[in-house]
């Protein structure tokens, strides 16, 4: 009776589907799906073999040790991350970990969501971040830690910033509340773009004791998009 009113729909396109978390093909199709071979710090696809690094990780290596993807930057992937971020779907936080799960080892790692600052939580009422990290602690049975990585300061948006300008902007905004003392981490964030914000919580992660720490997120941006 439930999927006869309210039957499951496709993230994308809105199409009525089979069962919930479900893309219709035509959406499933669009999506660049991330799994070969990349940059062995950034993860960035190169038409290269595994374990090379791309050129800018070369010059300026990034505080964290990979990037796990599930899609490129594009409309399919855009909309999703829209619908979440500011339609407040906040079912499509399991979508998305439905995706990225498979492809994660987190038996003993900790899921560690980006932050945002209190007024921008209190405006947007949730944090998009933590609501996938949650969805994924809970599909590999361990926890998401949202209090541990705090932004201490208020940034503007980065949207429309190149490379330069969001590495100032993000810089000296992020703080731990605790040690963690050799713990694996997966940073989560929704939409990976130049890396400023990732780099910036890597490092204070590192600086904490963090072990290794790998970005875990639904889209990146892998053109000049």
């Amino acid at each position: 009776m439930l999927d006869y009113v309210l039957p499951p729909r496709c993230p994308g396109c809105g199409d009525v589907v089979d069962a919930d978390h479900r893309f219709c093909a035509l959406c499933w199709d669009r999506l660049e799906f991330l799994t070969g071979a990349g940059c062995a710090r950034c993860s960035i696809p190169l038409r290269l073999d595994d374990g090379l690094t791309c050129g800018p990780c070369l010059g300026t290596p990034p505080s964290f040790d990979g990037v796990i993807a599930a899609v490129a930057y594009g409309d399919i992937a855009r909309r999703v991350a829209l619908r979440l971020k500011y339609g407040r779907r906040t079912g499509l936080a399991r979508t998305i970990a439905s995706v990225l799960s498979p492809r994660l080892d987190a038996m003993d790692a900790l899921f560690i969501p980006v932050p945002l600052h209190r007024w921008r939580l209190w405006s947007r009422g949730f944090n998009q971040s933590q609501a996938i990290g949650a969805a994924l602690a809970k599909s590999h049975g361990t926890v998401c830690r949202p209090d541990l990585l705090t932004r201490t300061r208020a940034t503007p948006a980065l949207r429309g910033m190149n490379a330069s300008d969001r590495r100032r902007t993000v810089k000296s905004a992020f703080g731990m509340t605790a040690r963690l003392d050799g713990q694996a981490v997966y940073l989560v964030d929704d939409v990976f773009t130049t890396g400023a914000t990732a780099d910036a919580c890597a490092r204070v992660l590192k600086r904490a004791g963090a072990g290794r720490v790998t970005v875990v997120c639904w889209t990146r941006v892998i053109r000049d998009d």
